[in-house]
């Protein structure tokens, strides 16, 4: 993790000072949108190693630094089409495509064609979401009421909501994919997040349809 002043956030890349040395991050335009230069930033970090250079990736949450590395464990996808991706879906919405196998929600992704869409859809789909290092939101400033309405759009509490309810359903004995399919399916019936009760119920339904 990196904790500074972010001293620039530009097209694809930020520098965070942290203590006087500066760190220069690849982003995604979503996590860049949230950068406010001099102004005090923690983001999630995922190092990536090569022979000739070292990269360093900034995420505004843990959900998204552990869906970028989900992501790149499909064949096919490198740390671009991941950055895509989770620019255009939340850690949710990427959990439910993956769930119920919907590649056209992948295909929307820049440098995401039709093929690597459906691989996507496939792999991932019956597979628990990524776990991470401890879920919670990058920035240190106090939230106001319009960054608190973009937190809950980029399905940080709805992830928790999922979760809970596919293991409610996984103790009654129901598989995990099938859980986690059905849960998808409840989730996106619902105009707002809802109680868990009512996803488990709505849920069960799905199962029993």
């Amino acid at each position: 993790m990196v904790s500074g002043i972010c001293l620039m956030a530009g097209t694809g890349e930020a520098i965070v000072d942290c203590g006087g040395v500066g760190y220069l991050l690849s982003c995604s335009s979503k996590t860049l949108s949230r950068l406010e230069e001099g102004v005090a930033c923690r983001l999630h970090v995922e190092t990536h190693v090569r022979e000739q250079s070292i990269t360093l990736f900034g995420f505004f949450t843990e959900e998204d630094r552990a869906w970028f590395v989900r992501l790149q464990s499909v064949q096919g996808v490198g740390p671009k089409a991941a950055l895509a991706i989770l620019d255009i879906m939340s850690p949710g919405e990427i959990m439910s495509a993956a769930a119920l196998e919907d590649k056209t929600a992948f295909a929307r992704a820049s440098g995401v064609g039709p093929k690597l869409a459906t691989r996507i859809a496939t792999e991932l789909s019956g597979k628990a979401p990524p776990s991470g290092r401890g879920f919670q939101p990058a920035f240190t400033p106090p939230v106001t009421a319009a960054a608190g309405e973009a937190t809950r759009a980029e399905g940080m509490s709805d992830m928790v909501l999922r979760n809970d309810a596919i293991s409610a359903l996984e103790n009654l004995g129901i598989g995990q994919s099938e859980a986690l399919r059905a849960v998808a399916k409840a989730y996106g019936t619902f105009a707002e997040d809802p109680k868990l009760d009512d996803l488990i119920k709505v849920a069960l339904k799905e199962l029993s349809a």
